[in-house]
Parts: C-alpha cells; sequence; structure tokens
C-alpha cells in the first residue's frame, strides 16, 4: 500500500494532553536505572480492537475523566525528559501530561482486520519517538481510533526506557480497572533516586546491548537497511504439530515458546547464508519481579552456539534445547555497561542480535472494558537493529475450536529477507496459504 493510501486510512487527528488529577510538586525527579537507559532507543506499539457493543457506551469525556485518577498512580509516565549536568537522562515528573490523540478509520474494523496489512498498523498508534527536543517529547501517547462500524482501537505508544512490555500491559489493564471504577490496590510508583557507582565497570562487554555512535537527544537507533515488519497467527493445531515433530512422543519436550523460536530461528538462518546468527538473544518476564511498578525488568539472556554449528542444518531438538537451556542472563552487564559512561552512553537491544521475545504473559487480553475484552491485541517495536526480533503473543484464549492455545509472531527483518522467510515458514508448516 503506498505512503497516500496509507495516510487516507485514518484522518481527523486530534491532539489533548492530559494528566493526573492531583499535584505531584514541581520539583519531582525520575532516574532510570541503567537497564532502563540500555532501551531508550526502543518504543513500544500495543494496540487493542473493541467491537461496536464496548465503544458505544464510551465518550472521549469519560475515556479522559477516568485518566485522572489512573495517572495519580503513574504521574512519572506524564513527565518529560532532562539531562543532568553530566549528561544523564532523568524525567521530571508530571509535566505537560500524556498525548491523547482522536482519529478516524473509514475501514470497519473487520475489515481492518481482514487486510493483514502490518506496515498500516503504525497508524493507530503515535509512531512519534523522543527527541530531538527532550523537553517537547512525551514517552507515551494514546490514541483513540474510530472505525465506521463503531468499534474502536487503542493505540499505546510506550517509551521502553520507561519499563519492559509486562509493565507496559499492566499500565493499560489498570486504566480498565480505572474505567470500570476499581481501586488501583496497587503501591504508587515513587521516583527513583541518581543510582550509586556499582565500581569499576564490567568485566566483559556484554553480548545482548550493543553501542551506536552517539545519537544526542533524538533516540532513535541507525539502521543500514530499511526493517519491514510481518506478522501471522500460528493456531494451537500448528503448534501441536511442531512439537510432536520435534519431539515425538517424548515427555521432556521444551515449553512451546522455544519449540517454535527454534524452527524461526532455523529459518533465518537459511536465508543469511555467510551470516547465519550463531548469537541470539532471548528476552523473557521475570517471575520474581511485579509489574505494578514501571522499570525493565525481563531477562536479557544470550544464547551462543559457536562457530562450529551450522545453524541451518542443525536439529531444532537441539537448537529448542539450547535457548531452553543454555541462556545465559546479561542484565547486570548491559547495568554495568551503562554505568561505566554514567548513563550518558547510547545502546540498543533488540536487534543488536536476532532476537526473540516472550509475550505470552503480558496479559494484554485482560484489558477490559465495559466487561468485555479485546477482540484483537496487535504488538510491535521500533527502533530494531539490522539483526531483526521476533515477538511471540498469545492468541486469544478461546478463538480455537480445539481449545489449543495459538501464537501470534511478528516479525521485523531487513526488508531483502522477507519474501524468503515466507518461503522458509511456508516450507515448516508454520505459513499457511492465506497468510503468505
Amino acid at each position: 500500500m503506498g505512503f497516500a493510501q496509507e495516510e487516507s486510512l485514518v484522518y481527523d487527528l486530534r491532539l489533548s494532553s492530559v494528566g493526573p488529577g492531583r499535584v505531584s510538586g514541581t520539583d519531582v525527579f525520575h532516574n532510570p536505572a541503567g537497564l532502563d537507559l540500555a532501551m531508550k532507543l526502543h518504543y513500544l506499539r500495543m494496540i487493542y480492537f473493541f467491537d461496536s457493543e464496548v465503544a458505544q457506551s464510551l465518550s472521549i469525556m469519560h475515556i479522559k475523566e477516568r485518566m485522572f485518577p489512573w495517572f495519580n498512580h503513574y504521574f512519572i509516565t506524564c513527565g518529560r525528559f532532562r539531562r543532568s549536568e553530566t549528561g544523564r537522562p532523568f524525567i521530571k515528573c508530571n509535566d505537560c501530561g500524556a498525548r491523547f490523540i482522536e482519529a478516524k478509520c473509514d475501514k470497519t474494523l473487520d475489515e481492518w482486520l481482514e487486510m493483514k496489512d502490518w506496515g498500516s498498523y503504525k497508524l493507530l498508534a503515535s509512531q512519534q519517538v523522543i527527541g530531538p527536543e527532550l523537553f517537547f517529547s512525551p514517552p507515551i501517547l494514546l490514541q483513540v481510533t474510530h472505525f465506521r462500524c463503531g468499534g474502536i482501537s487503542l493505540g499505546l505508544s510506550w517509551a521502553h526506557i520507561l519499563g519492559d512490555p509486562f509493565a507496559a500491559s499492566e499500565f493499560i489493564n489498570s486504566w480498565g480497572r480505572c474505567m470500570n471504577y476499581m481501586d488501583l490496590n496497587k503501591p504508587i510508583n515513587i521516583p527513583r533516586p541518581i543510582p550509586r557507582p556499582t565500581g569499576t565497570g564490567p568485566q566483559m562487554d556484554p553480548v545482548c546491548a550493543k553501542p551506536v555512535d552517539p545519537v544526542g537527544d533524538h533516540w532513535i537507533p541507525p539502521n543500514n537497511c530499511k526493517m519491514v515488519t510481518f506478522s501471522f497467527q500460528v493456531t494451537g493445531s500448528q503448534m501441536n504439530y511442531l512439537q510432536a515433530q520435534i519431539w515425538g512422543p517424548s515427555a521432556d519436550q521444551t515449553p512451546p515458546f522455544e519449540s517454535l523460536c527454534a524452527v524461526l530461528w532455523h529459518c533465518v538462518a537459511q536465508v543469511r547464508p555467510g551470516f547465519e546468527p550463531n548469537t541470539v538473544t532471548i528476552c523473557k518476564p521475570d517471575p520474581s519481579h511485579g509489574n505494578d511498578i514501571i522499570g525493565n525488568n525481563q531477562f536479557i539472556s544470550k544464547v551462543e552456539a559457536g562457530s562450529e554449528f551450522s545453524m541451518s542444518d542443525t536439529n531444532f531438538r537441539v537448537l529448542a534445547s539450547m535457548l531452553a537451556e543454555q541462556g545465559i542472563d546479561e542484565r547486570n552487564l548491559i547495568e554495568e555497561a551503562m554505568e561505566k559512561d554514567q548513563g550518558v552512553a547510547d545502546f540498543y537491544v533488540y536487534g543488536a542480535n536476532l532476537t526473540f521475545v516472550d509475550l505470552e504473559e503480558t496479559n494484554v487480553y485482560e484489558l477490559e472494558l465495559k466487561g468485555k475484552k479485546p477482540r484483537f491485541v496487535y504488538t510491535t517495536v521500533q527502533g530494531v537493529g539490522d539483526e531483526g526480533v521476533v515477538l511471540v503473543m498469545p492468541w486469544p484464549k478461546g478463538a480455537n475450536k480445539n481449545g489449543s492455545d495459538g501464537k501470534f509472531v511478528t516479525m521485523i527483518l531487513p526488508e531483502d529477507q522477507i519474501l524468503k522467510i515466507k518461503s522458509e515458514l511456508k516450507i515448516n508448516g508454520l505459513l499457511l496459504e492465506g497468510d503468505f
């Protein structure tokens, strides 16, 4: 779809701001930790689709009114970035509020979802990034798009420096609780002080985070090629077949996420002869951390196959076992690397290596409006490095007739690899004719 056609899909954009219902003070500052700063060039886009029966009873005024108590708990997200005398970024809390966008679309919700034009989804959530003027750049933006049928989408643009996908999901789910006049029985996010120096720096450089030349106050990583987004569903039946194909009757199976990523790893290796990704990054939730408090707490682990491996020829079972058992958590190394330069250096994680992100526990389908859950939730990432990223999301429970849990996969890869990847996915039974 051409640019002009894309732009005409969503129109009549109206901008406003909304913030907390009470004042947090004029000199309240939040200092992101080193791991937060390492994610500052990445942005999450989460889009929730609701049918017309939900939307009919929701006015923009009511939506905004229920955001006031919501932002009392999340006033940090309503701030703006500044830099300290050393250059370290921090947030001046409750400064100018969150950006709120209203928009219209001439298509019905059914028509939009049937298009499967993944590039157009960027029209349903703001693509604004931080900078080049920090004090004019909101870290979150919310967009409500009205479809011709009466359905709506809610698009969240979330600067990853605020927190990981699990924190972002809890953030939007708590808004749903406010919409339903439920109390937020959770601690208010308390701004963090500047972290204390931990020592002389890391003993080795992290593999999962790569430095880039200074980007200044325009927080987006440079790319050497055009990155394209492609998404597809993997049904419960396909997942059952995949597990049986890899493991047979064995009871010692890896979880579905690792099995699926093993096949995807193989597919990417097939289209990169001579440049096979022997090292990958795995991002998964850390169950020891709750999601009530914003911050980046997900596991960020490296898996190294070694140069002697031929990834395209390696058995799926071997790859799945490596992903499940050989990951080495690098969060401390990344923290130390950031603090070595007092939080000023610029790094990126997604796409530094081929990166697999497990989002199955993000609870995106727990958002409820008027007793109804989203019909579909689409998640993507902006600011991905050239090695690419794979996001594995849950499919709505109950959507599969056989009762098995399906997955929804989004791949962000260099444009010249997409057609080859689709062919490999089809060969390996992950891509059906209707998705090709």
